[in-house]
């Protein structure tokens, strides 16, 4: 293992994989940062008992260093009338070489698809497809999901609900 200082953070490299290592500081900030990524900076600050420009510094080396990779507004899709969404675990013909690839990019250019995912396994990726209605979707999967290149074999899963969405960690 090797072990380097940069700055106030230090990173452990495994293997060629650097590992951003967090001080309680940091753990702290990003615990704020998680439960309400909007707050301002100077109402984060005192919330912390920090100078706005130690955190603002603070918060730059996280964000220099890969571990916050930004803000983004989170819609509620279906409170712009999308009622159906449905997961495709599609398996692709690994015969051919660029079949991932190729996969991938055609499956990026289509809107309904808010994620893709690959997998080790039987499964070789993940679609998260969202639709209008049961109509709208089977357009998108007739028009464009069964055109995709590469494809196997697919298993539709019906989402049903949603039990646990929470994108913040345990720090």
């Amino acid at each position: 293992m090797y072990f380097s200082k940069f700055s106030l953070f230090s990173f452990v490299t495994i293997q060629n994989i650097e590992m951003f290592m967090l001080d309680d500081l940091d753990r702290r900030i990003l615990r704020h940062l998680q439960a309400d990524p909007a707050q301002s900076i100077p109402d984060l600050a005192d919330r912390l008992t920090l100078t706005a420009s130690r955190l603002t510094r603070r918060i730059e080396k996280l964000r220099d260093a890969g571990v916050l990779r930004g803000q983004r507004a989170v819609i509620d899709w279906q409170a712009l009338g999308y009622a159906v969404e449905v997961s495709l675990r599609i398996t692709l013909d690994k015969t051919q070489p660029r079949a991932f690839d190729e996969f991938i990019n055609a499956a990026r250019g289509i809107a309904e698809v808010l994620e893709i995912q690959t997998f080790l396994g039987q499964v070789d990726v993940r679609l998260s497809v969202i639709a209008r209605d049961m109509a709208h979707y089977l357009d998108v999967y007739r028009d464009r999901i069964l055109t995709l290149p590469h494809v196997a074999d697919i298993e539709a899963l019906m989402h049903v609900a949603r039990i646990k969405t929470d994108e913040s960690l345990p720090l």
